[in-house]
């Protein structure tokens, strides 16, 4: 297997497993991924989910051997090809349940772009962040759609066009990465800030609030206002928010 998947206490742990080629990526790694994280999204037992990665490197990106095989493939072979990263891509991004990435190695290219589509990221001070594909003739074609909207156009632009590998440091500065912490600290610290997510919030707000995040972005001010009321009017109808009005006015504590 090229993914593991395992659920703990209402944390899935995605684990890229293809340590001996630095988590590159291939079609079965990219299909297997596309797996576990529907898995995730409808497992019952889930509401957090944690993507990582064995061994030293978090993902290099695409593989040397996938690499040669683009050369020969056919426009519609690459577009079949292109189309499965951009599900994957896609499908976490407008995950309803909360992806944390916890980077403990270099994340670089589609690895870097993986990494950018999760709600959070937590890194060690060693990894080194970017997007390496125009330096070998390449565009970071899918990745740059998501990452504008992370750091904006400047700051993509920046990395984009250089194809630099920068800091932990300097991603935490520009809004790539959230959260620093050290190799021997990293694992409790995502485990505690999961968990915090898992008793602390309701799992229908969550997933509602990404739903209008994702979606308020490419409206115009007046269809975002109208979306949002919309949004707003159905939250209140849900279960979760009856129950938690209902404990905030009789002044119990609610664990979710």
């Amino acid at each position: 297997m090229l993914v593991d998947y395992q659920v703990e206490n209402r944390i899935a742990k995605i684990t890229l497993n293809r340590a001996e080629k630095r988590n590159a990526f291939n079609s079965d790694l990219v299909k297997e991924l596309i797996a576990a994280f529907e898995q995730a999204e409808h497992d019952e037992k889930v509401k957090v989910i944690v993507l990582k990665a064995a061994g030293e490197v978090f993902s290099a990106g695409a593989d040397l051997d996938y690499l040669k095989k683009l050369q020969s493939n056919s426009f519609e072979e690459n577009l079949k090809d292109s189309d499965l990263l951009k599900t994957l891509f896609h499908q976490i991004y407008q995950q309803p349940k909360i992806v944390i990435a916890q980077v403990e190695g270099h994340a670089i290219a589609g690895g870097c772009g993986l990494a950018s589509v999760c709600d959070f990221i937590f890194a060690v001070p060693e990894a080194k962040f970017g997007y390496t594909e125009v330096k070998i003739g390449f565009i970071p074609a899918i990745v740059a759609i998501f990452l504008i909207r992370r750091i904006g156009e400047g700051k993509a632009k920046e990395l984009l066009f250089s194809g630099d590998l920068i800091s932990a440091e300097k991603a935490i500065n520009i809004g790539l990465i959230n959260y620093l912490s050290t190799a021997d600290k990293i694992e409790a610290e995502v485990n505690a800030f999961a968990a915090k997510l898992c008793k602390g919030t309701s799992a229908q707000s969550i997933a509602l609030t990404k739903q209008l995040l994702n979606n308020v972005q490419d409206l115009t001010l007046t269809d975002a206002l109208d979306f949002a009321s919309e949004m707003n009017a159905h939250a209140r109808s849900t279960e979760d928010c009856k129950n938690g009005i209902s404990a905030f006015l009789n002044k119990n504590k609610i664990e979710w």
